[in-house]
């Protein structure tokens, strides 16, 4: 017989990492039924959430962020004697849908670790670098015992700063001497940033990665500052050879400190968990306007008019809102 939602919970704050791998699973299962059943679990979780250093990661692709997760969570729970939670997302291929979910291979010497929890997720198609449930997954991660929570995301981008609305810090990866430094700076993701890591810093980069962090120390001056006061720190490391990372979780203690000293850390989850209700009720609105009757009905026709150019998209999605019947019958 399958759990209930309440002993799925006891498991889960038991230590029981299938019951808190299950309970991810429901929350990014697209099933009603599942979903209903994920809802009461966070419901039953959420008095034991809250407790975690979250630790946004995002970086260009072949930056070596799985690598520096892996010497950050080994740092973690082999030098500080903490749990660590790793919530890798990998991209999911627009043509099929599918994703390699292969981060624990990236991770061995941590996937290996009992006082760490690795887990890959597909990104669906969500923007912003991250899967559609990866806010419920921080939860249940934080319920279950896990001190730190590292929110690894599927590449930088203009949309990753998503991640940042559901971490208490967060962290960007840069590589040294990868052409104009400054051409990475982009304002999307530096007015958000807490903490910028060169990485690579080793061999011949080494000189390349120090010039690195002086441009972006530099640029980084350039935006006005936060109203927490809080100044973004540029840092080197290199995750391959070991350096440089104890460093750069001290800085990511400093922001943690700061922020709760000032009552910055409450307000930005308070913040981050309004914005989680109405991302909910926008995504809840789109899935019933989709299944609705009568929307159905007439969206093939829409689509066509719209293709052949004989009908705005304008026109066509005022239409199809004009025919919504929110209180209609779904199919489940």
């Amino acid at each position: 017989m399958k759990p209930s939602p309440r002993q799925l919970v006891d498991g889960l704050l038991a230590g029981d990492r299938a019951a808190l791998a299950r309970a991810i699973t429901l929350a990014e299962s697209s099933l009603p039924r599942h979903q209903a059943l994920a809802e009461e679990v966070l419901e039953l979780c959420l008095p034991h959430s809250g407790g975690a250093v979250r630790l946004g990661i995002t970086g260009v692709p072949g930056v070596g962020k799985s690598t520096f997760v892996d010497a950050l969570g080994v740092h973690l729970v082999r030098e500080r004697a903490e749990t660590v939670a790793v919530l890798a997302v990998d991209p999911s291929s627009p043509v099929h849908g599918g994703s390699i979910l292969g981060d624990k291979t990236r991770m061995p010497r941590l996937a290996s670790d009992p006082r760490a929890f690795i887990r890959p997720s597909p990104s669906g198609g969500s923007l912003g670098g991250v899967a559609r449930a990866t806010r419920q997954a921080v939860l249940l991660c934080e319920a279950a015992g896990y001190r730190n929570i590292l929110v690894e995301t599927v590449g930088v981008g203009q949309s990753e700063v998503a991640v940042a609305d559901m971490t208490d810090c967060f962290l960007l990866l840069m590589l040294p001497g990868a052409g104009d430094e400054l051409q990475g700076v982009k304002r999307g993701i530096m007015e958000v940033v807490d903490l910028v890591i060169i990485n690579k810093a080793d061999g011949d980069n080494a000189d390349r990665a120090a010039r690195a962090r002086r441009d972006h120390e530099n640029a980084l001056h350039l935006f006005p500052p936060a109203p927490h006061g809080w100044t973004p720190v540029v840092g080197v490391c290199s995750a391959q050879e070991n350096r440089g990372v104890r460093e750069a979780w001290e800085i990511v203690l400093r922001h943690r400190a700061h922020m709760q000293a000032g009552g910055w850390l409450e307000r930005r989850r308070a913040a981050q968990s309004r914005r989680w209700l109405y991302e909910l009720i926008e995504g809840q609105l789109r899935e019933t306007f989709l299944r609705s009757a009568a929307v159905r009905e007439r969206m093939p026709a829409m689509e066509g008019l719209v293709e052949a150019g004989s009908l705005s998209p304008l026109r066509a999605a005022r239409e199809l809102l004009d025919a919504w019947e929110p209180g209609a019958s779904r199919e489940n």
